[in-house]
């Protein structure tokens, strides 16, 4: 089993806590059980439920419906999964937006974390 952790920023924020926050009940719930069963499989869980991007960062792909939401995370020491933020799917291409912020996290996260 994999632990799941919600990066958290220097001043406290949470992004992707805001994000499930801003979801519909029917997405939200659809969102939480693809997380537990990414906390079970960890690497192991593949298309169509997650892909890697690139350097380490992953999506997390959630559908309802024709509705679909991503959340980016990364493999962390210690058999962790951290997620960082999550964004409603609109066009195929990812938003770079999206994308620089998962990098940025994710380079923060390892900075405060790794000693």
């Amino acid at each position: 089993m994999w632990e799941i952790e919600y990066y958290e920023t220097a001043k406290g924020d949470v992004p992707v806590l805001d994000f499930l926050d801003s979801l519909s009940v029917k997405m939200r719930g659809k969102a939480v059980r693809d997380i537990v069963l990414l906390e079970k499989l960890g690497p192991r869980m593949t298309l169509p439920h997650s892909r890697c991007i690139e350097n380490g960062i992953y999506e997390l792909r959630v559908q309802v419906g024709g509705d679909t939401s991503r959340i980016f995370y990364f493999f962390f020491i210690g058999r962790k999964i951290i997620l960082t933020n999550g964004f409603i799917k609109k066009t195929q291409k990812t938003p770079l937006g999206e994308l620089k912020k998962a990098r940025l996290y994710k380079t923060d996260y390892e900075g405060r974390h790794t000693r």
